[in-house]
């Protein structure tokens, strides 16, 4: 099979062409340093002819304002039209749980604008609900800081590997289009503060972690259960300490 992965050089996207490659598919690269960009649509059409899916991983660079907005629908219009007249029979779409339920939040009015556009576009589609990841632990920890105080907000998170993002990203663009969204998620679910003060416990990091109902994510406030799935989802295997240790973290935080 062909793919074209959009965005096939960021965290996710280049794990991803790594498991495809790996099972001996073709895949195409699709990033501005490979020649091709989603918001010019310069190489789109190259790119598409003859693929069979397309896994769209691609980021606003920017959360706030009009700017996410105006990147998803610029970049969404374009490669869906691409698809479309190379007659593409797969998008796959990289999203976030609770997106639906964060319409205060620049970023996630975005994020569901894109969603649907892809719903609307005809082309048979899987839009992948991902918990957040480990890897972002770190800048929402510093998102909270105030002063020697990390205030975060108390809400459930159940965070998720970005390697069994990929697998689960692979899987599904190798299985038929779900034509709706499919969750996936980590091990553990507990509340971002106390996810937080166990990871900054793990690398000595000693400054105190509040949990607060009213703490804002990403600019909106969220209810208890917004960021963990509703039913039932795909859940990695890797669990924080795992991931921690395979990141680096714990051995950076020993020599220090």
């Amino acid at each position: 099979m062909k793919f074209v992965v959009i965005g096939g050089t960021g965290l996710i996207g280049s794990k991803v062409v790594s498991r495809l490659r790996g099972q001996g598919h073709g895949v195409v690269v699709a990033a501005p340093s490979t020649g091709i960009d989603i918001l010019t649509g310069e190489g789109l059409d190259a790119a598409m002819a003859g693929a069979d899916t397309v896994i769209d991983l691609a980021n606003s660079p920017t959360f706030q304002g009009e700017a996410p907005l105006e990147f998803f629908l610029t970049a969404g219009r374009n490669v869906l039209g691409a698809e479309a007249r190379a007659g593409v029979g797969h998008h796959l779409a990289l999203s976030v749980v609770g997106t639906e339920k964060l319409s205060s939040s620049d970023y996630f009015r975005a994020k569901l604008a894109q969603e649907q556009l892809i719903k609307a576009s005809g082309i048979a589609y899987t839009i992948v609900h991902s918990t957040q990841f480990f890897e972002f632990l770190p800048s929402i920890i510093q998102s909270g800081v105030e002063g020697d105080t990390v205030r975060l907000p108390s809400a459930l998170v159940q965070p998720i590997a970005a390697e069994d993002v990929a697998d689960a990203v692979t899987r599904l663009a190798l299985s038929p289009p779900a034509n709706g969204n499919v969750e996936i998620a980590g091990p553990e679910r507990e509340p971002m503060s106390d996810l937080a003060r166990r990871f900054m416990s793990i690398i000595q990091d000693t400054r105190d972690v509040v949990g607060d109902a009213h703490a804002r994510y990403f600019g909106a406030e969220l209810e208890r259960d917004t960021l963990v799935p509703a039913g039932s989802s795909w859940q990695g295997a890797m669990n924080l300490e795992r991931w921690v240790e395979q990141s680096g973290y714990a051995s950076n935080a020993k020599r220090a």
